[in-house]
């Protein structure tokens, strides 16, 4: 397996492994315990049933979760979609009329792009939306489209420098902005998780929107969405819903209005 192993100094039961150039496909210990097992042969491990109790699998809890906003949103007459999950970097933030990424919430780059439309992982679910509308801009309007998906943010703390969010996003695209529709919509998913809308900070435990200059919505027509679960922990803002920018449905070759929504649902579980 081209490896250079002797025993730790500081350890006789650990090995230290030098992994060559060669090996370029070893990222992780997993890959090491794999190539042992390569080696000694799949073959001649002992077969034995697992001493451990009969139980019925059940999903992970935030993928109930997903299925239960998606079936709510389906429901609700929205149609999921499921973009790619890679993107330009001018879709993902030149096109949302926001310059640059925030220095807190970095995209993870692929190092050598294909094509310059798979340049990034995806911070947003709204470009994804926004393209599927533009594929599809000859279908009769309104259109109402959802998505329940990942995205990803650079985190330098982590194994693997990254990390998964779980959003839930929707838009809407007809002759009208469709902003009491995403309002509307945002106040069934949140209801249905047991969320009660409070008026303001103050109001208590519950959720609550917040009018908020975002240059991605028209000026004077978004809103910042906020949520306080325990009245020990701080309020914590989970999103935006508002009227797209005329300029945002420029760039991507819309010539009706829209409104979307967009938010973090893993503070549900």
């Amino acid at each position: 397996m081209c490896y250079d192993a002797h025993p730790s100094p500081t350890d006789p039961d650990t090995l230290s492994i030098s992994i060559p150039v060669t090996r370029a496909d070893v990222l992780h210990q997993a890959d090491i315990m794999e190539d042992a097992a390569v080696a000694y042969g799949f073959n001649a491990l002992p077969r034995r049933f697992p001493r451990t109790t009969a139980f019925t699998a059940a999903p992970l809890p935030l993928n109930k979760l997903a299925d239960i906003l998606r079936l709510e949103a389906a429901m609700a007459g929205w149609a999921e979609v499921m973009p790619l999950i890679l993107c330009s970097h001018d879709e993902n933030y030149a096109w949302l009329n926001h310059p640059s990424p925030p220095p807190d919430a970095k995209p993870v780059r692929l190092q050598n792009p294909k094509t310059a439309e798979y340049q990034i992982v995806r911070t947003s679910l709204i470009p994804g939306l926004l393209k599927t509308i533009r594929e599809n801009k000859r279908h009769a309007v309104p259109m109402k489209i959802f998505e329940v998906s990942d995205v990803v943010f650079q985190d330098l703390g982590r194994e693997r420098r990254a990390r998964n969010e779980r959003h839930f996003a929707a838009c809407w695209y007809g002759k009208t902005s469709g902003f009491e529709q995403v309002h509307g919509l945002l106040d069934r998913v949140v209801g249905m998780l047991r969320g009660t809308f409070v008026a303001g900070e103050k109001g208590g435990l519950g959720y609550w929107i917040e009018e908020v200059e975002d240059p991605t919505y028209l000026p004077g027509h978004s809103a910042a969405i906020y949520i306080r679960q325990t009245p020990s922990s701080p309020a914590k803002r989970i999103g935006t819903f508002g009227i797209l920018h005329p300029t945002v449905l420029k760039k991507f070759e819309l010539p009706f209005p829209g409104s979307v929504l967009e938010m973090d649902i893993e503070v549900f579980l």
